[in-house]
């Protein structure tokens, strides 16, 4: 019963996952993005508020969640 409802979650929160990340916004725009990026990180454009730091904090809750019940599968199996 215990293994049926670790599944049935691990389920569910690789669902969240994957929707997670497929609906968070794109890094840069190319190569020229890549290079930009590094200093808007450090010096510019906090994303400490709004959708965009919501996604990404759920969706790391998530991905730690989702290691954690695989790894509590297998020792149950």
């Amino acid at each position: 019963m215990l293994r049926i409802v670790l599944m049935v979650g691990l389920a569910l929160v690789s669902l969240v996952v994957i929707l997670g990340v497929l609906l968070q916004p794109g890094k840069s725009a190319g190569l020229s993005g890549s290079i930009a990026g590094g200093a808007e990180q450090l010096f510019g454009r906090k994303k400490g508020k709004g959708y965009e730091a919501l996604a990404a904090k759920v969706t790391t809750v998530c991905a730690i969640l989702f290691m954690i019940l695989c790894i509590v599968l297998v020792v149950l199996q």
